[in-house]
């Protein structure tokens, strides 16, 4: 459904994404940084593992 009275895009004059107005937008920013902290935890401790074969 087009949120103006007309529906044209001619009337757009910002961003306008599916979800605007509801919970999607900080649901999947909440996903994304789970993801991001999950890849920085992975990646610490396998960087930690092939350091520690270095320091024997």
């Amino acid at each position: 459904m087009f949120p103006y009275a007309e529906a044209t895009w001619d009337v757009v004059d910002g961003a306008m994404f599916m979800g605007w107005g509801g919970a999607l937008p900080g649901m999947t920013t909440v996903i994304a940084m789970a993801a991001c902290v999950a890849v920085l935890v992975v990646g610490q401790r396998s960087e930690t593992a092939k350091a520690k074969r270095f320091d024997k």
